[in-house]
């Protein structure tokens, strides 16, 4: 599994645009994002940050985020969603969220509830 974080910018004047679309995703987005082999994709704001994590479960992502990019209703999305996000500076390019690189992962365990390994 892959773990996958990034973040872009909301201006606030897009903020309850931008939340009303996401409380009511449509299902041929949800679709596209399954058939891709993502589990678990979250996005969380702070202020004018979006933040995105998700899972990838399958064996080619390259190969499944180019055909969930080919799909036309996640291309009729992505052109509502574009324009009430703001790309971060430094974004490399051929990304619209800048992905974040993890730093520390822990899925649990039996460790001492004090503290103690």
């Amino acid at each position: 599994m892959k773990r996958v974080a990034s973040v872009i910018g909301l201006p606030p004047e897009n903020r309850e645009e931008y939340e009303r679309y996401h409380a009511a995703v449509w299902p041929g987005v949800l679709a596209a994002i399954e058939a891709a082999g993502i589990r678990n994709y979250s996005i969380f704001r702070h202020g004018d940050l979006l933040f995105s994590y998700f899972e990838y479960v399958g064996d080619d992502y390259e190969g499944d985020m180019a055909r969930m990019a080919e799909d036309p209703t996640t291309r009729e999305w992505w052109a509502v969603q574009e324009p009430l996000q703001r790309q971060l500076p430094g974004t490399p390019d051929g990304e619209w969220w800048m992905p974040i690189d993890e730093v520390f992962h822990h899925d649990g365990g039996s460790a001492d509830p004090a503290g103690r390994p």
